[in-house]
């Protein structure tokens, strides 16, 4: 991948993503120094929890690395893929290895908490899964029954997926578990949900974090 100059991905209230070289190899940069100065802290404490996140996973395969991060720039590992609603990725294996990714991911304290958006599930160039976009990922506190129940929702936001694109591979068990989400979900569906998309839509100018997909209930 020939990247003489860096690529803009994504530029809005919250600061610029970009794709650029770091020692020979192609980077992704977060920049909350370009956010507005109003989201400007809000953008540093996402980047933040996304360093903390990626620091606990690091060595993890299916995740960036972390690169650096010093307050103003983050910088992860580029990973090389296609986002979900692009490569709609239909076959059974995708999702035995997206099972076993967000086990791995869970046992190291880690619950992603945004995994509804189809942009933060990435089709790697080999057909394995890999996860994006950690800002508002669980890293803290003990294992206890939160933890659970949003790592249950992880879990659920996958199922969601394999039931669009591959439902005849869904077991009674995973239909059982699409069934009941917990219950912050039922309220934030009932409540929350028209707010945030209110926001997203007028003020940030998206409905998801990346700026195109779809975001399932």
């Amino acid at each position: 991948m020939n990247i003489p100059e860096p690529t803009v991905l994504k530029a809005d209230e919250l600061g610029r993503i970009e794709i650029a070289m770091h020692d020979g190899v192609p980077v992704i940069r977060r920049d909350v120094r370009s956010a507005r100065w109003w989201a400007r802290p809000l953008a540093r404490r996402a980047a933040a929890r996304e360093a903390r996140a990626l620091r606990r996973l690091a060595g993890m395969a299916g995740v960036p690395r972390l690169l650096g991060w010093d307050g103003a720039e983050l910088l992860r590992s580029y990973l090389a893929g296609a986002p979900m609603q692009q490569a709609r990725p239909a076959g059974r294996d995708y999702y035995r290895q997206a099972l076993r990714l967000l086990a791995r991911m869970h046992r190291l304290g880690v619950v992603h908490n945004d995994l509804a958006k189809e942009p933060n599930w990435l089709v790697c160039e080999d057909g394995s899964p890999a996860l994006m976009d950690f800002q508002i990922a669980w890293t803290r506190g003990r294992r206890g029954a939160l933890y659970r129940i949003l790592a249950r929702e992880d879990l659920r936001h996958l199922l969601k997926h394999k039931r669009t694109y591959c439902p005849q591979a869904l077991s009674a068990r995973q239909r059982a578990i699409l069934d009941t989400p917990a219950p912050h979900s039922r309220l934030w569906r009932a409540t929350g949900k028209r707010l945030y998309k209110l926001i997203a839509r007028r003020l940030f100018g998206y409905w998801d974090n990346e700026g195109k997909g779809r975001v399932r209930d």
